[in-house]
């Protein structure tokens, strides 16, 4: 069967036997791998971790070094892999236990993780030697969110002559990310016939051998001959068969298995509510320390189903605290909500109202929209955690949770507009643990606390003192990007440039991809001059994430400069197609197609840049040359009128003098050309100078002002220049031939 040879492929076989017969007539690329997503093996990442840990332990000896450039993301996908991937860049958040972990991932986590497998991909296929290779990844359609991010970034990025997809998913079935990128960039492959599942029967016969083989699938076979041998046995023997798989998973000490295929089995064993609800926790636990709270919060429900508020109201707190925490780092503030008051309802357990308590204060003060946000009610609810932690019999856990209530205080001062009241707050609790809490102990709250301080002081202090607090927080915790990228900012603000790009250089290089530092190093390399490296990182920003609108624009003005206008063209469409009001892309538009001769077109253009940001000053300026062009003087004034009230930019208003002077508007202009003048550079040799005297000698000669006009010709000619010739020329075209002919004949002031 012949294919697309440019294309990503999308089976849609019914049968995973319907998608390996397809596959074998396929002319591809010689096999990279073929991996299986169901989340039921694996859990988070099952493909991925899969495909991670065929191709790492080769590179030990074949690409030394490789691994460990993308050990962060190699390592959160396939943990059985540190033994022999030694991490570098691990943060005290990633340090820290379960105990201790007060700060968790953004939901762009994962998103960071694809990206930085993607590039360690690319980089294994492009050693030299290495040709195009496909890899084959099947129940798409059970894949778990962690994969079909992945597999969506992939498809996107990948060129299909380098690494070509072959994603097997049934239609209809596909997580919604995951789809569109299938539409969009895979080719859609359809069986002429659907295969029958006996083509990959074990040879197993008894009804029980049937049964036992599809537990060994982890029950996700897809034929019904097996299924059915399983739904049919007993109960007993099926919970048996359920703990001897566990059993034997559990005996390989992989850490991926405990997220997927062993919960899954101790749920339907013998000990649902004792060995399932530890395998449960056991894996929400690692996918809270992840961030992979999609997942979580699935284990969470089934977790959920096997307690009892009432005879373990503990361990059901512990579960729904971590389900709270993820519906709140994914945008979903309502349903959190709720599961707080459910937990307040079920238990008096003083623990659970002091958490509860914190958890609304951060819905009010930071998660709601902004239509519900209410940071007066916040403050209610962290005053009841702050009252609750002062209870605490424990000195040390009383030290910790005032400190760590306090700081949720801060946030809201903040938002409440008391800075200072925040930074205090802050600043306390540092010297709270300073002086009460062991000091081996919440090392990574302590730099949460320098880290808010670093902000707070970046708002109101010094930059100095900014920049030494970012200092400190990145000695305690030396791989956080962020830190890096926030004093980057400060840096630049400072006017040291050198230091803001080293910075940013730190921030790329100390996690997996995310857009923000290659846009912001992207945007210093324009004001440091370095058009091609800004090209680079805008690039890069935008493979990173195609929709963002900034790298759009500023990638279409560098690509202006450096005269790529179809480039530019190609820029303004694209960022158009995100956002079909963007003023600034339209305000290129007009100018390109101004300089194209498209007039018609270009007006168009500014004016719907003016309709939707009126106080772009490029859009007023442009739109007044462009009228100005076309012999519309008056409409010319008006626009650089718009322009000048937003901004005195010099030469706006050296167009509006212009623009004044053939309007015969003769003191008008006088009084721009003055302007310019009094702000130009008072180097005799600057050319703008002499240019400006003799404009504004030919407004005062057809003014009348002789003397002035004398005055003006005389700077201009002592200047020299092209200025100077045309001021000559001018006197002599109007019968001055010398400049004492026009002494003699100017009116004595007064």
């Amino acid at each position: 069967m012949s294919t697309d040879s440019v294309r990503h492929l999308w089976i849609t076989a019914s049968t995973r036997a319907g998608c390996e017969r397809l596959l074998a007539s396929l002319d591809l690329p010689p096999l990279l791998a073929h991996v299986d997503a169901h989340r039921r093996l694996r859990g988070p990442y099952t493909a991925a971790g899969t495909l991670v840990r065929q191709l790492v332990p080769a590179t030990r000896s074949t690409r030394p070094g490789l691994a460990e450039q993308h050990d962060v993301e190699i390592l959160a996908v396939a943990p059985e892999l540190r033994t022999i991937v030694p991490c570098s860049r691990e943060t005290l958040t990633a340090l820290a236990g379960p105990d201790e972990r007060t700060r968790f991932y953004p939901k762009a986590r994962t998103t960071q993780l694809a990206h930085g497998l993607t590039e360690f991909l690319f980089e294994y296929l492009s050693h030299p030697g290495v040709q195009s290779r496909t890899l084959v990844v099947a129940n798409a359609h059970h894949a778990d969110g962690t994969d079909a991010e992945l597999l969506a970034i992939l498809l996107r990025r990948a060129d299909p002559g380098l690494l070509r997809l072959v994603v097997c998913g049934l239609e209809g079935e596909l997580p919604g990310e995951l789809a569109t990128s299938l539409e969009r960039h895979a080719l859609r492959v359809v069986p002429d016939v659907a295969a029958s599942p006996a083509e990959l029967r074990p040879d197993k016969q008894s009804r029980y051998e049937r049964a036992a083989w599809y537990v060994t699938t982890e029950c996700t076979s897809d034929d019904p001959w097996l299924r059915e041998a399983y739904a049919s046995l007993p109960l007993a023997e099926r919970a048996a068969l359920h703990d001897a798989r566990a059993t034997e998973l559990e005996s390989r000490g992989e850490v991926s298995l405990r997220l997927g295929a062993i919960p899954f089995h101790r749920e339907r064993g013998s000990d649902p509510r004792g060995a399932g609800v530890d395998a449960l926790r056991d894996a929400l636990d690692h996918c809270m320390m992840m961030g992979f709270y999609d997942t979580l919060l699935d284990l969470g429900r089934r977790s959920h189903a096997l307690l009892d508020w009432k005879t373990q109201p503990e361990r059901c707190w512990l579960v729904t605290t971590k389900m709270c925490t993820a519906l709140t780092v994914l945008g979903r503030p309502d349903e959190a909500a709720a599961l707080y008051d459910e937990a307040c309802a079920s238990s008096t357990l003083p623990s659970v109202h002091l958490q509860a308590a914190y958890g609304r204060a951060m819905l009010y003060t930071r998660f709601y929209d902004n239509g519900r946000l209410d940071h007066r009610q916040a403050k209610a609810w962290i005053n009841t955690a702050i009252a609750l932690s002062s209870l605490l019999p424990d000195r040390e856990r009383r030290a910790f949770s005032l400190t760590f209530n306090e700081n949720g205080l801060a946030l809201i001062e903040m938002h409440l507009g008391d800075l200072h009241e925040s930074l205090r707050l802050v600043t306390e609790g540092l010297r709270r643990l300073d002086e009460e809490v062991s000091p081996e102990r919440k090392r990574l709250h302590r730099s949460v606390l320098r880290y808010n301080r670093a902000q707070l002081l970046t708002a109101i202090g010094p930059p100095e003192a900014a920049v030494q607090a970012y200092t400190e927080v990145i000695e305690i915790d030396p791989n956080h990007s962020e830190y890096y990228f926030e004093r980057a900012a400060v840096y630049r603000r400072m006017g040291r440039l050198p230091e803001a790009l080293a910075d940013y250089d730190a921030a790329t290089r100390l996690s997996p991809p995310y857009p923000e530092p290659y846009y912001n190093r992207a945007d210093l390399a324009v004001e440091m001059g370095d058009l091609h490296a800004a090209l680079a990182d805008f690039g890069y920003t935008l493979e990173l994430d195609p929709t963002f609108l900034d790298a759009y624009v500023n990638r279409a003005s560098v690509r202006y400069e450096l005269g790529d206008r179809e480039g530019a063209m190609r820029d303004v469409a694209a960022g158009l197609a995100v956002d079909p009001d963007q003023p600034h892309l339209h305000c290129l538009r007009g100018l390109i197609a101004q300089e194209d001769g498209h007039l018609v077109e270009a007006r168009e253009a500014f004016t719907t840049a003016l309709h939707h940001d009126p106080t772009l000053v490029a859009a007023w300026s442009n739109l007044g040359v462009l009228s100005f062009g076309q012999g519309e003087v008056d409409a010319a004034i008006e626009s650089f009128n718009g322009a000048l009230e937003l901004v005195d930019d010099p030469a706006v208003r050296g167009n509006r003098a212009y623009a004044y002077e053939h309007a015969g508007r003769w003191r008008e202009a006088i009084e721009d050309y003055t302007r310019m003048l009094d702000r130009a550079s008072p180097d005799r040799e600057d050319p703008e100078r002499g240019e400006l005297f003799y404009r504004r000698g030919l407004c005062l000669l057809n003014s009348g002002d002789l003397r002035a006009a004398l005055a003006d010709f005389q700077e201009c000619i002592a200047l020299g220049g092209s200025s100077a010739d045309e001021a000559q020329h001018e006197l002599s075209s109007r019968g001055y031939d010398q400049l004492d002919r026009l002494r003699t004949a100017s009116p004595t002031a007064g």
